[in-house]
């Protein structure tokens, strides 16, 4: 699932006034390129990351109102013993049927879309310089590249990428191979990217290249003034800036 529709219109708000200089960092890659390792990373060093993925989860969670709406819709057949969606059952529905596929996006993309603004506005006023949008499908929609600063792509070589999936997985070259070409290849997705992060060698070299993302955006002084402003209004204003967040995105 996308974590928005192509066309949903985000700009009055990620582009208010004073906001627009908080800038977005998109960030994605491929199976078995070693996404998560550098999304660790960042976090270790204190970046902002909002998961689109963990967002996706957590919007269908049992009792949410996106929860409601697709038992109504696809029945309680769909659902684990513990009352979660059982995301196997789901997706082999949606995937045969293209009209079952729209229906569950028009119920979970506006439940994503909010609950990713309202982190970015949460992250925004404790006053962080930019904010890494993890998304799996980043370069595949395209449309959403719009909205991002600069796109981060965490790469490896198709040979490393192979042979990392074979033994993460168990699986045998063909199908392996097969999972990898269901997806867009990496080496197009490195056409679009501003930022290639390299993870086909040793962890320590792809960690001094998160370092050094980390550091070319962290000394931009482009927007030291709104973290300063920001840092303001949270010691006197805190509390009034989040009710009117939540009065507004509810």
């Amino acid at each position: 699932m996308l974590p928005f529709p192509a066309g949903t219109r985000t700009e009055p708000l990620l582009q208010t006034p004073g906001m627009s200089t908080m800038f977005l960092v998109g960030l994605s890659g491929g199976i078995a390129s070693g996404k998560s390792a550098v999304v660790a990373a960042l976090r270790e060093l204190g970046c902002a990351v909002v998961d689109a993925d963990a967002i996706a989860r957590l919007v269908v969670q049992p009792h949410s109102k996106a929860h409601q709406q697709i038992l109504q819709h696809f029945g309680t057949e769909i659902l684990l013993e513990n009352g979660e969606i059982n995301r196997e059952a789901l997706g082999g529905i949606i995937f045969s049927q293209p009209e079952k596929r729209r229906l569950l996006n028009s119920i979970t993309h506006p439940e994503i879309l909010k609950e990713m603004l309202k982190q970015i506005l949460k992250y925004f006023v404790l006053g962080y310089r930019y904010v890494i949008l993890d998304i799996p499908l980043l370069f595949e929609t395209r449309g959403l590249t719009r909205f991002m600063k600069y796109t981060v792509l965490v790469y490896c070589d198709p040979q490393t990428q192979l042979a990392r999936l074979m033994r993460r997985s168990g699986l045998g070259a063909a199908e392996a191979e097969a999972r990898i070409s269901s997806q867009l290849p990496l080496e197009e997705k490195r056409r679009w990217a501003t930022h290639v992060i390299d993870n086909s060698g040793d962890w320590e070299s792809t960690r001094r290249q998160v370092l050094q993302l980390h550091t070319r955006l962290e000394d931009s002084l482009d927007f030291l003034w709104a973290r300063l402003a920001v840092g303001t209004a949270v010691v006197g204003l805190g509390g009034l800036v989040f009710l009117l967040i939540r009065h507004f995105i509810s």
